[in-house]
């Protein structure tokens, strides 16, 4: 296991740091995954390279060291009396797929429609980074910040939707690219009322 470290806050984004211990089993397996795939871990070009994907990956998965609920803790109840839907569109993330270890990229899109108080909406984001930075799949990710969301702000309605491309599809296997992959989770009013869910997916532009 790697050691524990605390990662460096830079606005919605979180980092590892630059260098960390990189335990030399960690760095073995890098080594033997280079020569299985054909080519010398001992030449120039490749001594520190595992060193440096450890150190990548522990970055790519700094989310299993976060907790999503305490980002949708601090609330505001004084919102002059906005019952609307609050909408965070195009937010950017990159994961990793669970089957291939390979990127996830895309975009997603988290509305709410408060019940008694809001959140700030860096916070919406912060919660989509901390299940990407985890190995996923798009289907579980989408579902994992809906129910965030509902089960910590108790809104009205939640609406999640995730549009990514995976790259275990379009540089692998059946390798083709400019394909989207699009994944949805509505609760509350904007699964139980037509013209809500109407509304909101009109406001995302989905």
């Amino acid at each position: 296991m790697f050691d524990e470290i605390d990662p460096v806050d830079d606005g919605d984004i979180v980092a590892a740091p630059a260098k960390i211990p990189v335990p030399e089993n960690v760095a073995d397996a890098v080594r033997t995954l280079i020569r299985w795939a054909g080519d010398d871990p001992t030449r120039e070009g490749l001594i520190d390279t595992p060193q440096r994907v450890a150190r990548a990956w522990k970055e790519y998965c700094a989310g299993y060291g976060d907790d999503p609920s305490y980002h949708l803790s601090r609330i505001f109840e004084e919102v002059g009396g906005y019952d609307e839907i609050v909408l965070l569109k195009d937010i950017p993330f990159q994961s990793h797929c669970e089957h291939h270890m390979a990127p996830i990229i895309g975009k997603a899109h988290i509305a709410y429609l408060p019940s008694n108080w809001v959140v700030g909406i860096s916070k919406l984001a912060r919660v989509l980074h901390t299940y990407a930075r985890r190995l996923q799949v798009q289907e579980r990710l989408t579902a994992e910040v809906a129910n965030c969301i509902w089960e910590n702000l108790k809104p009205h309605g939640v609406a999640v939707v995730i549009e990514a491309s995976h790259a275990c599809m379009t540089a692998r296997g059946v390798r083709t690219p400019g394909v989207t992959m699009t994944t949805s989770r509505m609760m509350g009013v904007f699964r139980e009322d037509e013209r809500s869910r109407k509304e909101v997916l009109m406001l995302m532009g989905v």
